[in-house]
């Protein structure tokens, strides 16, 4: 359940906090009060919005809730699964600090830790990192809440990591600026796609997104091993990257 209060201005603002919402499948309850289901990816795409929302002045409490009077869990989670329907129906297609002191010098043959289950982002950082930043990054996936860092691992996409999302950037893009990547235009054109499909916000509709996110989405339903999914993933990027003009090894 996530709960907010944002500012009168700007308008824009409120305007892009309610495309969010609906967009990751959000239920009103209430006034300012959402519900999804409680699953890690539900409790992400919450965590992320109740972080953009902080930084745009605004406030946010993020809970898990036993709803026992008014409206029951099992009827909430048959008004997810209705806004979920009717908005597939609708659809035509379907940095930190301490990371940029990190960034001065390129790490070697580091473990690099993320949360299990990869998705989008994670598979695309993972290829943006092997690729680009550390070409003998060793890849751990970790649980998402709890897990205490070795010494030299550098974490990433995840809660409190050194590479993360930063306002309304995705760990992507972060990576990017933080490693001195844009001018790279191919990259950049990822960055886009990425970003789309991992915030869920549209704020570049690229013609390239909605097959992208297919091809992820078949992915992630044939490979339950991250490992797996990094070694198809950067397939993948790396025929974007291609496609794009990026200079091939």
């Amino acid at each position: 359940m996530l709960m907010h209060q944002l500012p009168p201005q700007p308008d824009y603002f409120r305007v892009k906090v309610w495309r969010r919402l609906r967009s990751i499948g959000a239920v009103s309850l209430k006034n300012s009060v959402y519900l999804l289901p409680n699953t890690p990816e539900a409790r992400e795409d919450f965590e992320w919005l109740r972080r953009e929302i902080s930084a745009g002045q605004g406030e946010a409490t993020l809970c898990e809730a036993n709803l026992l009077a008014g409206i029951t869990d099992k009827e909430a989670e048959m008004l997810i699964a209705a806004a979920a329907k009717e908005d597939r129906s609708s659809q035509a297609d379907p940095s930190r600090r301490r990371a940029v002191r990190m960034a001065r010098v390129r790490p070697r043959g580091a473990t690099w830790v993320t949360r299990r289950n990869v998705h989008v982002d994670r598979i695309a950082s993972s290829w943006l990192i092997r690729r680009f930043i550390d070409p003998r990054a060793r890849f751990k996936f970790v649980q998402a809440e709890g897990y205490n860092p070795e010494k030299g691992e550098i974490r990433f996409d995840m809660f409190d990591a050194e590479f993360t999302h930063v306002g309304a950037a995705c760990t992507f893009e972060v990576l990017i600026r933080a490693f001195g990547l844009q001018r790279d235009r191919a990259l950049g054109a990822i960055a886009e796609i990425v970003h789309d499909i991992d915030c869920k916000d549209d704020s570049y509709l690229r013609d390239e997104t909605p097959e992208t996110a297919r091809v992820l989405a078949d992915l992630y339903s044939r490979h339950a091993s991250d490992d797996a999914r990094l070694e198809e993933g950067a397939f993948l990027f790396e025929n974007l990257y291609a496609m794009f003009g990026g200079k091939l090894t």
